[in-house]
């Protein structure tokens, strides 16, 4: 018997000399051919796996759909955090909470301010806490972002927020971005629920607008008055109400009047929800004493001396001043020059200010006043009030209109359409008297915000003149009023 070679990995053995070489290498070519083919379809398969499986996480990242997926991480367990928390003006720290989902926040709240402060966070939310106080607040699990934040009118726009993140979690909210959120922290979104103004509503019938007459020095050098603050809903345009915080009940307040050398004693009692102060700029005096800020209930005697002539301000200063001012708090006190003034046939006052509107029946709002975003500018607390209720004089008449522009932030440019000024006393002190051929005559009084003065002039035909601030997108928004000769 004849000794067989195994073949070799070609599938030929050395005996086989009956096959060509050309053959056995073709042989060979097909079986490596065979083979790759076999390596390809592996290959193929685990491909397409993968893209199957990059398909199922594209679509539970993309979706957030990723319950199904086995890849995906288990809910975080319950957990309780205790955090201690300061309140103060106007903020909170820690500014910023970053805890797993499914914690409850047990929150040591103290308020280190110096007026009342109080912290809500989703449904949760302390008592109003007086300077000093503490309050220890739970809060339900925490599922996602939220933002906890002062009540208080003002407040929270004024920065009294707390951004409480939930690690890992998208932010759908909007909030815990620095108090950016639409109605939350300095320079965030408009309220789209704010009131908004319709320039052609007109007041209900029998409108009367405010006697802007300066009543006469009342008798005696020493003037005893008192000061109520009361929360009031008014009417500040046509279809327009606000939640005014006001003094003695109207907006502006009362209008005081002396001489150089009298004295006001002014009480101040606080009917209000919140803080307030007052600041008379008619005065010269320490403002951590009478200008501090009083609770509700409570009372403080505010007693100064008129050293200077002129139409002075005055306003609450409880901070944000901003928002108060905005708000309705604040007033003029006129005191007559030392060398006394002409008669006139009409003695006004006028007090131009900004309204910034909250939602209808509530507090202005604070962001709008931030940004300068006024929704009205108003003489004497009303939009246009003096074009529905015009004044009424006499051709001839000498008038003279005190104008004090409270702001909070916008300028005054004085001017009575068809007169030109005879006399202007601006800030204490003349530029302009009648008979001086020298001096000319004036078109308008501009004031900044807190400034103040008088202008007189005379009707010189029958007809209509308006009175209006010459910076018009402010006329547009109220600041107009008409005067008849008859």
């Amino acid at each position: 018997m004849t000794e067989q070679t195994p073949p070799n990995e070609a599938g030929t053995g050395p005996d086989l000399d009956t096959t060509g070489e050309d053959e056995v290498r073709s042989r060979q070519r097909r079986k490596l051919r065979d083979r790759m083919g076999d390596v390809g379809l592996i290959a193929t398969m685990a491909f397409a796996t993968i893209v199957a499986v990059g398909a199922v996480l594209a679509w539970a990242f993309f979706t957030g759909d990723n319950n199904k997926s086995s890849l995906t991480s288990g809910s975080s367990a319950p957990t309780t955090k205790t955090v201690d928390v300061s309140l103060g003006e106007f903020w909170v720290k820690p500014a910023t909470l970053n805890v797993a989902k499914n914690t409850t926040l047990v929150l040591n709240v103290t308020n280190n301010g110096s007026q009342a402060h109080d912290l809500k966070i989703g449904t949760k939310q302390t008592p109003t806490l007086k300077p000093g106080e503490k309050f220890t607040l739970k809060t339900t699990a925490i599922q996602a972002t939220v933002q906890g934040f002062c009540t208080l009118p003002g407040h929270r726009a004024a920065g009294m927020v707390m951004d409480i993140n939930v690690q890992g979690a998208s932010d759908g909210s909007g909030a815990g971005h620095g108090g950016q959120a639409s109605g939350s922290g300095i320079g965030s979104k408009i309220d789209p629920s704010d009131a908004t103004l319709d320039p052609s509503a007109k007041p209900a019938a029998g409108f009367k607008a405010a006697d802007p007459t300066l009543k006469p020095v009342p008798g005696g050098t020493v003037h005893d008055v008192t000061f109520d603050v009361i929360d009031k809903e008014i009417e500040i345009a046509p279809g327009v109400k606000q939640m005014i915080w006001t003094f003695n009940g109207t907006v502006p307040g009362p209008v005081l009047h002396g001489h150089v050398g009298d004295v006001f004693n002014v009480k101040l009692v606080n009917k209000g929800t919140i803080g307030h102060s007052i600041d008379f700029h008619a005065s010269q005096t320490s403002m951590d004493q009478d200008m501090r800020t009083i609770q509700p209930g409570e009372s403080l005697m505010y007693s100064f001396k008129a050293e200077h002539s002129g139409i002075w301000m005055y306003h609450c200063g409880t901070a944000p001043v901003l928002h108060h001012i905005a708000n309705g708090m604040y007033g003029a006190v006129v005191i007559d020059p030392a060398d006394g003034l002409a008669p006139v046939n009409h003695e006004y006052v006028m007090v131009q200010s900004e309204f910034y509107f909250g939602p209808q029946g509530k507090e202005a709002d604070l962001n709008k006043a931030l940004l300068g975003f006024q929704d009205a500018v108003t003489f004497n607390g009303y939009f246009n009030q003096y074009v529905f209720d015009p004044l009424k004089v006499k051709v001839g008449d000498r008038i003279r209109i005190w104008v004090e522009n409270v702001g909070p932030n916008e300028i005054s440019a004085f001017h009575v359409v068809g007169t030109q000024f005879d006399t202007v006393f601006k800030e204490g002190a003349y530029i302009l008297r009648p008979n001086n051929p020298e001096a000319g005559g004036a078109q308008v009084m501009g004031l900044m915000p807190a400034e103040g003065g008088f202008v007189e002039f005379t009707v010189p035909k029958k007809g209509m003149y308006a009175l209006v601030t010459h910076k018009f997108n402010d006329a547009s928004r109220g600041a107009v009023g008409h005067i008849i000769a008859e």
